[in-house]
């Protein structure tokens, strides 16, 4: 059983709150008294101390910011994971990012390409040894995340057959479904990813390029290997090609 033991106000309500909200149970002491024999884990602020914390019992420690991440490693040693952070990223244009703790997924997101290694960065921040797993789908959309990643340990992973059949109902999930499984295959570390577009990829860009533009469009090759870099959005180059 979890036991928040804090007497940082803050933190005990944003940690309560999370953990109802998944359903968890869990129960309250003041810190310093005797927790009852039930106890796998025990939540505290830094300042808590550790009176009455027993040898077998494990102990996480937050600040009322960091409240998600110290329900989500509670869980994970309550699950019996070892707790290491792994992001699995499926790329593309909007990526599916899931995050697990030991085998447990305690979050996910599906952003657009410009939002995820913000979202990435996040989930990371607070972390010990933490690694992000990308697959190797989507080259130009995967290598851009993987050299936007620099300080963060990155895998690549062979993604064949990570997405999964989407039966009724659960359509827009594949992305983030693919993203779970990535996170729990081994890949290779991998600390950049130069790609040369293709002319098929670079079509594809100035295709885009002609159907979003209100003027009917097309940006040049120059433009499009920008894009393909992650130097430009689609709509930047297109600002840029009218401007000359």
């Amino acid at each position: 059983m979890i036991v928040v033991a804090t007497a940082d106000f803050e933190l005990y309500h944003e940690v309560v709150d999370r953990l109802r909200e998944r359903d968890v149970a869990f129960t309250t002491v003041e810190p310093g008294v005797a927790l009852p024999e039930e106890t796998s884990v025990v939540v505290t602020a830094p300042d808590d101390g550790l009176a009455g914390v027993v040898d077998d019992v494990d102990h996480v420690t937050a600040a009322a910011d960091e409240a998600r991440r110290a329900v989500d490693e509670a869980l994970a040693i309550l699950r019996g994971g070892e707790g290491r952070t792994v992001v699995g990223v499926d790329p593309g244009t909007r990526p599916g990012i899931a995050v697990l703790a030991g085998e447990t997924v305690v979050a996910a997101f599906h952003v657009p390409l410009g939002d995820a290694v913000d979202a990435i960065r996040q989930e990371v921040a607070d972390a010990v040894d933490p690694l992000v797993r990308i697959g190797d789908g989507s080259r130009l959309q995967g290598a851009r995340l993987v050299n936007d990643l620099d300080g963060v340990t990155v895998e690549l992973v062979d993604e064949t057959g990570t997405t999964p059949y989407l039966g009724t109902g659960a359509r827009g999930m594949g992305d983030v479904l693919a993203a779970v499984n990535i996170a729990r295959l081994k890949g290779e570390r991998i600390d950049s990813r130069e790609i040369d577009p293709t002319a098929g990829e670079l079509q594809r860009i100035k295709d885009r390029s002609r159907r979003i533009s209100a003027d009917d469009r097309t940006i040049d090759d120059r433009l499009a290997r920008r894009v393909a870099a992650g130097d430009l959005t689609v709509e930047e180059a297109l600002d840029e090609h009218r401007g000359g």
